[in-house]
Protein backbone atom coordinates (compact mmCIF):
# COMPACT_ATOMS: atom_id res chain seq x y z
CA UNK A 1 0.00 0.00 0.00
CA UNK A 2 3.02 2.16 0.24
CA UNK A 3 4.13 4.97 2.93
CA UNK A 4 1.63 6.08 4.55
CA UNK A 5 0.06 9.84 4.12
CA UNK A 6 2.25 12.47 6.49
CA UNK A 7 -1.34 12.42 8.33
CA UNK A 8 -1.27 9.55 9.15
CA UNK A 9 2.29 8.77 10.24
CA UNK A 10 1.02 9.55 14.18
CA UNK A 11 -0.61 6.32 13.76
CA UNK A 12 2.14 4.12 13.02
CA UNK A 13 2.97 1.67 15.07
CA UNK A 14 -0.76 1.70 16.73
CA UNK A 15 -3.43 -0.90 16.23
CA UNK A 16 -4.56 1.45 13.88
CA UNK A 17 -4.74 0.16 10.45
CA UNK A 18 -5.20 2.04 7.25
CA UNK A 19 -8.03 1.53 4.48
CA UNK A 20 -7.79 2.32 1.08
CA UNK A 21 -11.51 3.81 0.51
CA UNK A 22 -14.31 4.35 2.99
CA UNK A 23 -15.92 1.46 1.69
CA UNK A 24 -13.12 -0.43 2.84
CA UNK A 25 -12.94 0.79 5.95
CA UNK A 26 -17.25 0.19 6.16
CA UNK A 27 -16.12 -3.55 5.37
CA UNK A 28 -14.69 -4.36 8.82
CA UNK A 29 -16.65 -1.54 10.92
CA UNK A 30 -19.67 -1.93 12.61
CA UNK A 31 -20.01 2.28 13.16
CA UNK A 32 -18.29 4.49 11.00
CA UNK A 33 -18.27 8.22 12.31
CA UNK A 34 -17.56 10.82 9.57
CA UNK A 35 -15.81 14.03 10.19
CA UNK A 36 -15.40 15.71 7.09
CA UNK A 37 -15.78 19.67 6.37
CA UNK A 38 -19.08 20.22 4.27
CA UNK A 39 -22.18 18.81 3.08
CA UNK A 40 -20.66 17.39 -0.08
CA UNK A 41 -17.50 15.72 1.68
CA UNK A 42 -19.99 14.45 3.79
CA UNK A 43 -22.40 12.94 0.97
CA UNK A 44 -19.27 11.74 -1.14
CA UNK A 45 -17.85 9.83 1.73
CA UNK A 46 -20.74 7.88 2.74
CA UNK A 47 -22.42 7.86 -0.70
CA UNK A 48 -20.03 7.64 -2.85
CA UNK A 49 -18.60 4.98 -5.42
CA UNK A 50 -16.42 3.38 -2.50
CA UNK A 51 -18.25 4.99 -0.08
CA UNK A 52 -19.35 3.86 3.04
CA UNK A 53 -22.54 2.67 1.98
CA UNK A 54 -20.70 0.45 -0.37
CA UNK A 55 -19.32 -1.53 1.79
CA UNK A 56 -21.58 -1.25 5.09
CA UNK A 57 -23.27 -4.22 6.37
CA UNK A 58 -26.63 -4.94 7.39
CA UNK A 59 -26.65 -3.44 10.95
CA UNK A 60 -24.04 -0.97 10.78
CA UNK A 61 -24.19 2.58 11.74
CA UNK A 62 -22.87 5.97 10.47
CA UNK A 63 -22.75 8.86 12.55
CA UNK A 64 -21.75 12.34 11.02
CA UNK A 65 -19.74 14.65 13.46
CA UNK A 66 -19.07 16.96 10.49
CA UNK A 67 -21.53 20.33 11.13
CA UNK A 68 -24.01 20.66 7.89
CA UNK A 69 -27.59 21.22 7.33
CA UNK A 70 -30.03 19.18 8.96
CA UNK A 71 -31.43 18.06 5.58
CA UNK A 72 -28.57 16.43 4.28
CA UNK A 73 -28.77 13.58 7.08
CA UNK A 74 -32.38 13.32 6.74
CA UNK A 75 -31.93 12.71 2.95
CA UNK A 76 -28.76 10.04 3.35
CA UNK A 77 -30.81 8.63 6.36
CA UNK A 78 -33.85 8.06 3.95
CA UNK A 79 -34.36 4.93 1.20
CA UNK A 80 -31.47 3.46 0.35
CA UNK A 81 -30.09 0.43 -1.35
CA UNK A 82 -29.10 -0.79 2.46
CA UNK A 83 -32.24 -1.05 4.36
CA UNK A 84 -30.43 -2.24 7.15
CA UNK A 85 -28.61 0.60 8.00
CA UNK A 86 -28.62 3.04 9.94
CA UNK A 87 -27.33 6.91 10.31
CA UNK A 88 -27.60 10.04 13.35
CA UNK A 89 -26.21 13.22 13.10
CA UNK A 90 -23.79 13.69 15.85
CA UNK A 91 -21.57 16.80 15.69
CA UNK A 92 -18.93 17.99 18.01
CA UNK A 93 -17.93 20.93 19.56
CA UNK A 94 -14.57 22.11 21.96
CA UNK A 95 -11.81 21.75 19.18
CA UNK A 96 -8.78 19.85 19.18
CA UNK A 97 -7.86 20.48 23.08
CA UNK A 98 -11.11 19.20 23.99
CA UNK A 99 -10.60 16.56 22.01
CA UNK A 100 -7.03 15.37 22.68
CA UNK A 101 -8.23 15.39 26.58
CA UNK A 102 -12.12 13.30 25.56
CA UNK A 103 -14.52 16.16 26.57
CA UNK A 104 -15.81 17.08 23.24
CA UNK A 105 -19.60 18.14 23.57
CA UNK A 106 -21.61 15.72 21.10
CA UNK A 107 -24.82 16.46 20.51
CA UNK A 108 -26.89 13.55 18.52
CA UNK A 109 -29.77 13.51 17.10
CA UNK A 110 -31.79 9.80 16.16
CA UNK A 111 -33.56 6.89 16.99
CA UNK A 112 -32.90 6.67 20.75
CA UNK A 113 -31.74 2.88 20.37
CA UNK A 114 -29.26 4.11 17.80
CA UNK A 115 -28.17 7.05 20.29
CA UNK A 116 -27.27 4.65 23.07
CA UNK A 117 -25.80 2.28 20.64
CA UNK A 118 -22.87 4.45 19.92
CA UNK A 119 -22.52 6.07 23.19
CA UNK A 120 -19.95 3.71 24.29
CA UNK A 121 -17.53 4.86 21.34
CA UNK A 122 -18.54 8.53 21.65
CA UNK A 123 -17.90 8.58 25.52
CA UNK A 124 -14.05 7.68 24.16
CA UNK A 125 -13.64 11.11 23.42
CA UNK A 126 -16.97 13.12 24.41
CA UNK A 127 -18.14 14.04 27.59
CA UNK A 128 -20.74 15.45 27.72
CA UNK A 129 -23.05 13.17 24.77
CA UNK A 130 -26.25 14.64 24.70
CA UNK A 131 -28.70 12.97 22.56
CA UNK A 132 -31.02 16.50 21.38
CA UNK A 133 -34.32 14.35 20.13
CA UNK A 134 -34.77 13.19 16.41
CA UNK A 135 -32.37 13.13 13.46
CA UNK A 136 -31.18 16.57 12.47
CA UNK A 137 -31.80 18.27 15.88
CA UNK A 138 -28.12 17.14 16.67
CA UNK A 139 -27.36 19.70 13.48
CA UNK A 140 -29.43 22.20 14.66
CA UNK A 141 -28.01 22.14 18.27
CA UNK A 142 -24.84 22.75 16.86
CA UNK A 143 -25.88 25.42 14.29
CA UNK A 144 -27.30 27.37 17.20
CA UNK A 145 -23.95 26.76 18.94
CA UNK A 146 -22.25 28.01 16.48
CA UNK A 147 -24.12 31.05 15.72
CA UNK A 148 -24.04 32.20 19.38
CA UNK A 149 -20.02 31.81 18.99
CA UNK A 150 -19.97 34.16 16.14
CA UNK A 151 -22.50 36.40 18.12
CA UNK A 152 -20.16 36.69 20.97
CA UNK A 153 -16.69 37.03 18.94
CA UNK A 154 -18.30 40.21 17.67
CA UNK A 155 -19.21 41.63 21.27
CA UNK A 156 -15.94 40.85 22.38
CA UNK A 157 -13.88 42.16 20.16
CA UNK A 158 -15.99 45.30 19.60
CA UNK A 159 -15.75 45.59 23.87
CA UNK A 160 -11.76 45.23 23.53
CA UNK A 161 -11.93 47.70 20.60
CA UNK A 162 -13.94 50.11 23.33
CA UNK A 163 -11.79 49.57 25.80
CA UNK A 164 -8.51 50.82 23.91
CA UNK A 165 -10.46 53.89 22.88
CA UNK A 166 -11.10 54.48 26.38
CA UNK A 167 -7.41 53.85 27.45
CA UNK A 168 -7.36 50.82 28.43
CA UNK A 169 -5.07 48.00 26.90
CA UNK A 170 -7.09 45.27 25.20
CA UNK A 171 -4.47 42.41 26.40
CA UNK A 172 -5.82 43.75 30.45
CA UNK A 173 -9.53 44.22 29.60
CA UNK A 174 -9.55 40.73 28.41
CA UNK A 175 -7.77 39.12 31.86
CA UNK A 176 -10.15 41.24 33.39
CA UNK A 177 -13.15 40.17 31.83
CA UNK A 178 -12.25 36.75 31.80
CA UNK A 179 -12.34 36.57 35.34
CA UNK A 180 -15.65 37.88 35.45
CA UNK A 181 -19.50 37.43 34.93
CA UNK A 182 -18.64 38.77 30.86
CA UNK A 183 -16.05 35.66 30.72
CA UNK A 184 -16.81 33.19 27.68
CA UNK A 185 -14.85 31.09 25.49
CA UNK A 186 -15.05 33.54 22.63
CA UNK A 187 -13.83 36.10 24.66
CA UNK A 188 -10.56 33.77 25.51
CA UNK A 189 -9.84 33.03 21.43
CA UNK A 190 -10.55 36.73 20.64
CA UNK A 191 -7.65 37.65 23.66
CA UNK A 192 -5.49 34.98 22.20
CA UNK A 193 -5.45 36.30 18.93
CA UNK A 194 -4.57 39.92 19.89
CA UNK A 195 -7.83 41.22 20.57
CA UNK A 196 -8.97 41.53 17.48
CA UNK A 197 -10.81 39.23 15.06
CA UNK A 198 -8.03 39.24 12.26
CA UNK A 199 -6.45 36.22 12.68
CA UNK A 200 -9.23 34.53 13.61
CA UNK A 201 -11.01 35.07 9.91
CA UNK A 202 -8.03 33.61 7.92
CA UNK A 203 -9.19 30.13 9.32
CA UNK A 204 -12.31 30.74 11.12
CA UNK A 205 -14.27 32.95 8.72
CA UNK A 206 -15.25 30.44 6.34
CA UNK A 207 -16.73 28.01 8.42
CA UNK A 208 -18.54 30.62 10.40
CA UNK A 209 -19.85 31.75 7.52
CA UNK A 210 -21.07 28.44 6.34
CA UNK A 211 -23.00 27.86 9.71
CA UNK A 212 -24.57 31.32 10.46
CA UNK A 213 -26.18 30.94 6.60
CA UNK A 214 -27.26 27.87 7.29
CA UNK A 215 -28.61 28.75 10.25
CA UNK A 216 -30.49 31.53 8.61
CA UNK A 217 -31.99 29.34 5.89
CA UNK A 218 -33.25 26.86 8.66
CA UNK A 219 -34.73 29.26 10.27
CA UNK A 220 -36.22 31.24 7.25
CA UNK A 221 -37.64 27.64 6.30
CA UNK A 222 -39.30 26.69 9.64
CA UNK A 223 -40.70 30.63 9.75
CA UNK A 224 -38.24 31.76 12.38
CA UNK A 225 -37.05 35.02 13.18
CA UNK A 226 -34.25 35.25 14.89
CA UNK A 227 -33.03 38.79 15.48
CA UNK A 228 -30.00 39.68 17.97
CA UNK A 229 -27.87 36.36 17.82
CA UNK A 230 -28.08 36.29 13.80
CA UNK A 231 -27.25 40.36 13.61
CA UNK A 232 -24.51 39.87 15.87
CA UNK A 233 -23.01 37.13 13.82
CA UNK A 234 -23.43 39.07 11.30
CA UNK A 235 -21.72 41.76 12.83
CA UNK A 236 -18.63 39.60 13.85
CA UNK A 237 -18.76 38.40 9.69
CA UNK A 238 -18.29 41.81 8.60
CA UNK A 239 -15.94 42.36 10.80
CA UNK A 240 -14.18 39.60 9.27
CA UNK A 241 -14.17 40.48 5.71
CA UNK A 242 -12.63 43.62 6.43
CA UNK A 243 -9.43 41.63 6.72
CA UNK A 244 -9.48 39.29 3.99
CA UNK A 245 -7.02 40.02 1.29
CA UNK A 246 -8.30 41.13 -1.56
CA UNK A 247 -8.16 38.71 -4.90
CA UNK A 248 -5.13 39.64 -7.17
Amino acid sequence: MGPPPRHLVPFAGTPARRAASPADLAVVSDLVCVCVVDDADVEEVVTGERGVLAGLRKGGVIAVHSTVHPDTCRGLAGPRPHPGVSLIDAPVSGGGPAAAEGRLVVMAGGEPGTVAYCRPVFATYGDPVVHMGPLGTGQLAKLLNNVLFTALLATAADTLALGRDLAIAPAALAQLLAHGSAGSFALNRVAAAGGTLDRLAAHAGPLLRKDVRLVTDVAEAAGAEPDVVTSAATAALALMNRHQPTPG
